[in-house]
Order: structure tokens, then sequence, then C-alpha cells
């Protein structure tokens, strides 16, 4: 992950609803959440929630999809990961005893 890429996912994370939104996500499963009913469990107007969606699809960490006349929001596992392995990239100069499995450099 290049590192605006990483900026602009912060920074859509930076908002509480957002991050709580791409938390309920997560927690939905690949399966994801139709907009409307997502909007309804975190008691955000419809209009509210879809900028937030917006701003976590644009930051590459969740994906929509059409089903019917609904659209089901999911997060982008790999997006997520992307982050995740962006900050601990260098973690702890590479010591597994410190890191475990967030060690992600790969051998040349």
């Amino acid at each position: 992950m290049e590192t605006s890429n990483a900026v602009q996912a912060f920074s859509a994370l930076s908002q509480p609803a957002r991050l709580n939104t791409l938390k309920a996500l997560i927690q939905a499963g690949p399966a994801g959440m139709a907009a409307g009913a997502l909007a309804a469990s975190m008691e955000t107007p419809a209009p509210t929630m879809s900028f937030h969606l917006k701003a976590l699809e644009r930051a590459g960490l969740i994906l929509s999809r059409k089903e019917g006349r609904s659209v089901i929001y999911a997060a982008d596992y790999g997006g997520v990961r992307a982050l995740i392995d962006f900050l601990l990239a260098d973690c702890c100069g590479g010591d597994k005893r410190l890191c475990g499995p967030y060690v992600i450099k790969e051998s040349a």
C-alpha cells in the first residue's frame, strides 16, 4: 500500500461513525449488509450513511454490490489487511518473538 492510500484510509476512519460502520461490516462477514439495514442498526439517517459508505469505499476499505433494489456493503478484507500490513511492515525490526504473525516482509 502506498502512503497516499494509507492516508486516505486513515482519513476515512478518523470519523467515529465510519470507524463503527467498518467494524459492523467486518463483523457481518463477507455477506455484508444492505445499506438501509446498516443505517438503521447505526441509527443514522440514510443520506448520512450513504455519505460515510462512499468515503469508506473510496478509501478501499469496503465494497458494494447490487442485489435487486438493494445495495449491499461488505468489508474489503484485502483493503483492511493492506492497511494493517502498511502499519506493521517494519514491526519490531522483524523480530517474530515480538510481532508474531505481523511480520510481513517477504524475502527477495
